[in-house]
C-alpha cells in the first residue's frame, strides 16, 4: 500500500468522523441507531491511531446515550472483546447501571485498569461485583474488595475464579465469611494459593464433612505436613527422653501458680527469657487447656505459624510472643528477616480467628481421634 493511498484514507477516515459527528447534532433516532452500528463496524474493521480512536470513542459515547438498554447491551458484547475499544466508551459502559450493559465489559474487556475495577466494586451493585469476580484475571486490590464489599454469591465465585490473586486480608476475611457456608469453606480451601495458616484457620471453623473433603482433595497438604510433624515428634523424644526430676519439680510449681491465679503472661515471658524451657511449656500447657507435648511440639516446630495463633489467642503482646519465638528457635537465633516476617504474620493474625482455633485443638485433646490432614493443619 502506497504512502499516497494510506494519507487518502485517513483522509477519508477523518472526513467521515467530522461527518458523523455533525450527523449525532442533527439526525433522528433510527439514524442515530444506524450510525452508531457502522462507526462500531468501522472501527472494529478499521487501523487508526490511539487519537482516532478516542474520537470514535467520543462519537460512540454520545450515540450510545441516545439509545436504548438492549442497544447498549448490545453495543457492551461488540466491544468486550475488542482490544483496542476506546477506553472512554469501555468506562461508560462498565459504569452503567443496567447489568445487561456493564456485565459484558466488566467480565471480558482487556481496557478496564485495576483502579476502574475497584472504583467499580466501590460504587456499583452485587451484580456488577458478580461480574468482575468472573474476569480472567483479578490484582490483590479488586478481590480485597469483591471479599469486603461482596454478598456470599460474589465471595464464591472469586473463589472458585483460579486466575484471581487475594492478599492475607483476602484470605482470612475470606476465612470468616465462609463460617456456616460449606460451599465457599471447600472452594477456599481447594485452592492451591491458600496459605497453611490460613488453612489451619479454615479448618478449625469447617464441619466435619468439610474437614473430611478436603483431606480427600487435598493429600498433597496432608502428607506434606504429617511427614513433619512425625518427624519433628521423634527428634523432641530423641532429644529430651523420659521425663526428669526436674520437669517434676518444675510442674509442681507452675501449677501451684496457676491454682493461686499468679500464672499469666508476666510469667511466661520471665520463664522464656530464663531459657526455662519446661516451665513454659507447663505454663502455656495450664494457659491453653492443652496437653504439654502438644506445647512442647509447637514450641520447637519450624513452622511457628501454630505458637503464633497461641499467642494471639492468649492475648501475649510481641515482647512475649518473640521471647517464647527465640526459646524455641535452633540455638536461640533467629534472623532478623524471619523476625520481621513473623512479627508482620503476627499483627495480621486475627484474635477471634486464633481463639477459634484454640478452641477447635481443646476439643480434641481428650484422645478423640484426629485424621491426618486435619491434624496436620493445625500443628503444622
Amino acid at each position: 500500500m502506497s504512502l499516497e493511498f494510506k494519507t487518502a484514507k485517513k483522509a477519508e477516515q477523518t472526513s467521515f468522523i467530522d461527518d458523523l459527528e455533525e450527523a449525532v447534532a442533527r439526525g433522528t433516532p433510527a439514524s442515530r441507531a444506524r450510525a452508531l452500528w457502522h462507526t462500531t463496524d468501522l472501527m472494529i474493521a478499521g487501523s487508526f491511531s490511539d487519537d482516532e480512536i478516542w474520537t470514535f470513542g467520543e462519537v460512540v459515547t454520545r450515540l450510545a446515550d441516545e439509545i436504548e438498554v438492549a442497544a447498549r447491551a448490545q453495543l457492551s458484547e461488540r466491544l468486550a472483546h475488542f482490544d483496542q475499544a476506546p477506553v472512554n466508551i469501555i468506562h461508560k459502559l462498565a459504569f452503567d447501571d443496567a447489568i445487561e450493559v456493564a456485565g459484558p465489559v466488566l467480565r471480558e474487556s482487556k481496557q478496564l485498569e485495576t483502579y476502574a475495577l475497584v472504583a467499580n466494586a466501590c460504587t456499583k451493585s452485587q451484580a456488577h461485583m458478580l461480574s468482575i469476580s468472573q474476569r480472567e484475571t483479578l490484582e490483590e486490590r479488586v478481590t480485597d474488595e469483591l471479599v469486603k464489599r461482596g454478598d456470599q454469591e460474589v465471595v464464591k465465585s472469586v473463589a472458585s475464579n483460579n486466575g484471581a490473586k487475594f492478599s492475607d486480608f483476602g484470605f482470612l476475611n475470606m476465612v470468616q465469611r465462609a463460617e456456616g457456608d460449606s460451599i465457599l469453606a471447600e472452594q477456599l480451601g481447594l485452592r492451591k494459593d491458600i496459605p497453611r495458616h490460613v488453612f489451619q484457620q479454615l479448618i478449625a471453623k469447617a464441619t466435619d464433612d468439610v474437614r473430611k473433603r478436603l483431606e480427600r482433595e487435598r493429600p498433597d497438604m496432608a502428607r506434606q505436613i504429617q511427614s513433619s510433624v512425625t518427624d519433628l515428634a521423634g527428634e523432641l523424644q530423641s532429644k529430651f527422653g523420659p521425663a526428669s526430676r526436674g520437669h517434676f519439680v518444675a510442674k509442681r510449681v507452675v501449677t501451684t501458680q496457676h491454682r493461686l491465679g499468679n500464672l499469666n503472661e508476666a510469667s511466661i515471658s520471665s520463664y522464656a527469657r530464663s531459657h526455662r524451657l519446661e516451665e513454659v511449656t507447663i505454663g502455656m500447657a495450664l494457659l491453653c487447656s492443652l496437653p504439654s507435648d502438644m506445647i512442647e511440639r509447637t514450641m520447637h516446630d519450624k513452622n511457628r505459624e501454630m505458637l503464633l495463633i497461641l499467642c494471639k489467642a492468649l492475648g501475649f503482646s510481641w515482647d512475649t510472643t518473640m521471647a517464647l519465638l527465640f526459646l524455641g528457635a535452633k540455638d536461640h537465633r533467629i534472623t532478623a528477616s524471619d523476625l520481621r516476617t513473623l512479627e508482620s504474620d503476627y499483627d495480621r493474625l486475627n484474635t477471634e480467628t486464633s481463639r477459634s482455633v484454640l478452641s477447635f485443638c481443646q476439643s480434641r485433646k481428650g484422645g478423640t481421634p484426629v485424621d491426618a490432614g486435619l491434624k496436620a493443619a493445625l500443628y503444622a
